[in-house]
């Protein structure tokens, strides 16, 4: 799928609002089109330590459906990615828990 070059604005991908367009210019994000290739968990893991305060972690969901979207992903809410995200954290978690990390 083609990445959305046409989208300039952070607010015109679905699910991204005001705080979320603040959270994205924080990470150093200037334009919609490098969030191409980009890891949402990676991404809000460096949101955290910028603000040095844990954010809620739907925040990962908004991020993923974001990502997916400008990288050609069809539209969906942000909520449809919360399965994939805790799945995703849960086997993070067994793999340190493995690896005694």
């Amino acid at each position: 799928m083609t990445a959305r070059i046409e989208i300039t604005q952070f607010q015109a991908i679905p699910n991204v609002g005001k705080a979320t367009e603040a959270d994205l210019r924080q990470l150093g994000f200037a334009e919609p089109i490098e969030l191409v290739g980009q890891d949402p968990y990676q991404m809000y893991d460096k949101l955290c330590q910028i603000t040095e305060q844990q954010h809620d972690p739907c925040v990962i969901d908004v991020f993923i459906a974001a990502v997916r979207f400008m990288e050609g992903a069809p539209a969906k809410k942000w909520w449809a990615y919360t399965a994939e995200r805790k799945a995703h954290l849960a086997l993070q978690a067994l793999n340190s828990h493995k690896n005694g990390t």
